[in-house]
């Protein structure tokens, strides 16, 4: 179980891995996929959607691309930071290119949206998703299957697919009720109703708020922090604390005992909590708001 764990996060564990290189366009692959534009700042793989005249709306050859994007993050990728090309994240499903389909072709369409947003949520590093303008139907999907999620000021959140005689397709209907509940998702499709920045963070929709222009700096120095975790940290978070979320108590509980004697006796955490003993390494200490986000909005 434990070379299963490192296989996936097979990256130097050092601390001190460069965080500050120069952003470099993606080469090979992952160039040649012109629906995104990728570009390599040190551990941190920037992936933008690449489709702002169409408002970032999301059609099948931006799905595939997004598939083989994070199906293909160069190994010493620690992070990935995605955002969106212009004003908006995304507006959705590119209705535009919305063919009539059989049942069937409606299930292998919305289970290959499915396969690609696992690669994101489940993959091999954590994901922080830049959030400005309409994030709006599968664009909301989308951002649901990141882990950490920066709104800027303008940002917005719907769901219109009961307008439009739909229904979630891209695991909205999973992923979305936990971030705020199945009662909120089920006004928004059933009344059309529309959350801002404030009170999509109020909900549970992202974990900050940034004023706009500010999502990728805020994004990036979060994603620096998230590079200089060890990365079998890492990857147990993203794997074990949801999957640990949804078990019984007691079968959640040994599941979280495993997983915490696995992270432990990795070297990495050996190394680090001597640096700790040691006095090398810094202390929990009140927060400083260095990321300049806001706190979340009331909800009274």
């Amino acid at each position: 179980m434990l070379n299963q764990f490192r296989k996936h996060a097979a990256l130097s564990d050092s601390p001190e891995h460069t965080l500050a290189a120069a952003p470099r366009p993606a080469t090979g692959a992952l160039a040649a996929l012109d629906l995104l534009r990728i570009e390599h700042a040190g551990p941190i793989t920037h992936v933008r959607l690449n489709r702002p005249a169409k408002r970032n709306a999301i059609n099948d050859g931006l799905v595939a691309q997004l598939q083989a994007a994070f199906g293909g993050l160069p190994g010493d990728t620690r992070v990935v930071v995605l955002s969106g090309e212009g004003a908006h994240f995304s507006a959705g499903l590119d209705l535009s290119e919305l063919s009539e389909r059989s049942v069937a072709e409606g299930v292998f369409h919305s289970r290959s949206w499915h396969s690609a947003f696992e690669q994101i949520q489940f993959g091999r590093v954590p994901v922080v998703a830049v959030l400005q303008g309409a994030v709006v139907g599968g664009g909301l999907e989308l951002a649901a299957s990141a882990h950490i999620r920066v709104a800027e000021a303008s940002a917005f959140y719907g769901l219109p697919e009961g307008q439009r005689g739909l229904f979630v397709g891209g695991g909205g209907s999973a992923r979305i009720p936990r971030l705020i509940g199945a009662a909120r998702m089920a006004d928004m499709m059933l009344t059309g109703r529309v959350y801002d920045a404030r009170e999509g963070q109020g909900v549970g929709f992202s974990q900050y708020v940034v004023e706009n222009g500010q999502g990728l700096a805020t994004a990036f120095e979060l994603a620096g922090k998230i590079a200089a975790n060890a990365p079998l940290s890492n990857f147990a978070v993203l794997h074990a604390l949801p999957r640990i979320a949804d078990m019984g108590q007691a079968e959640g509980l040994f599941v979280e005992s495993l997983m915490a004697a696995i992270a432990q006796g990795d070297h990495a955490a050996k190394d680090r909590i001597q640096a700790f003993l040691d006095g090398k390494a810094a202390k929990v200490a009140q927060p400083t708001g260095s990321t300049g986000a806001r706190p979340p909005a009331s909800n009274g």
